[in-house]
């Protein structure tokens, strides 16, 4: 979805330099050189975008539901593990980045939701993604919002990546993770406390083809993955006026379930072994939240999830 929009922002762009407008595109060309820092610099939200009547509807659509679990006290900043990836995210979107929902359950909480760096690069898509409050992924961007010293500040990141996204198939619970501990580090060292958050229905949402690990297919995305920066899944769910084939996704309904908070003390210069070891503490705590809210949103008794 977002590299439909940005394929979209980009043509608009090239038709500005093509024709009559040119200058227009010289003119954002260099609003863009003088604005580059912004999507690390806490990015610029607007009430108004993440205020749309469109949002309403795109989060009743499957419907999207953010249930609390616990307080997280507004004097504290938050790291939220955001599981699964799915092809979408949409549980990570409708909830952070639009409605009132985060708020009215956290108040005095302000979320911004991490993004790949490579999406800040797209005319006029970027100006799009920092007003309904998405920030650069990178270490720059995560350190800034985390170091609101009166605290109030909540990074939400999708802690399986674009990788993740490859195993996005209905009925599957595998998270990428087990290699990934930046979020882990860069909690320790601004002593941001961790929230590791489900959301359950996430891989539902598309059927994907069949990529196997060691298949070609795999092989090939895997390839490009790693050149590209993002995955290129290759999924399909409904159309239109039919439920057979499109690419429109599955009216099943987004449970994004946000965990207590793991309190972390402030570790300038962690060892490696604190990293693991908070790194263990939170597998353990995003298995618990798992387990006692599987049955709600119908989960097998039998499934748990797959760490690798």
């Amino acid at each position: 979805l977002l590299s439909l929009v940005a394929e979209f922002c980009c043509g608009f762009f090239v038709i500005l330099i093509l024709g009559n407008f040119w200058f227009l595109a010289v003119l954002y060309l260099l609003w863009l050189y003088l604005d580059w820092e912004t999507p690390c610099a806490g990015g610029r939200r607007s009430q108004w975008v993440r205020s749309w009547t469109v949002w309403k509807y795109f989060r009743e659509y499957f419907p999207i539901h953010l249930i609390k679990t616990s307080d997280l006290n507004p004097n504290h900043n938050y790291l939220l593990g955001f599981h699964p990836h799915g092809v979408l995210v949409a549980g990570a979107f409708g909830n952070f980045c639009t409605g009132p929902s985060f708020k009215n359950l956290f108040p005095g909480l302000t979320p911004y939701l991490h993004i790949m760096p490579i999406w800040f690069g797209c005319p006029f898509f970027r100006e799009y993604v920092m007003s309904a409050g998405m920030v650069s992924a990178s270490k720059e961007s995560v350190s800034y919002v985390l170091s609101n010293e009166g605290g109030g500040h909540a990074s939400i990141i999708v802690i399986g990546g674009a990788e993740e996204s490859l195993n996005a198939h209905p009925g599957s619970l595998t998270l990428n993770i087990l290699k990934r501990k930046g979020f882990i580090k860069m909690a320790l060292k601004h002593g941001a406390h961790l929230v590791p958050v489900f959301s359950f229905g996430e891989n539902e949402l598309f059927k994907q083809v069949a990529n196997p690990k060691g298949s070609w297919l795999r092989n090939v995305q895997e390839k490009l993955q790693k050149i590209m920066g993002f995955a290129l899944p290759l999924f399909h769910a409904r159309g239109v006026f039919q439920y057979s084939f499109g690419l429109i996704p599955y009216r099943q309904p987004i449970h994004t379930v946000v965990g207590s908070p793991i309190p972390v003390k402030k570790n300038l210069n962690p060892t490696s072994e604190d990293i693991d070891q908070l790194h263990a503490l939170y597998l353990q705590k995003l298995r618990t939240l798992f387990e006692e809210h599987k049955r709600n949103y119908g989960i097998p008794e039998h499934k748990s999830l797959i760490f690798e």
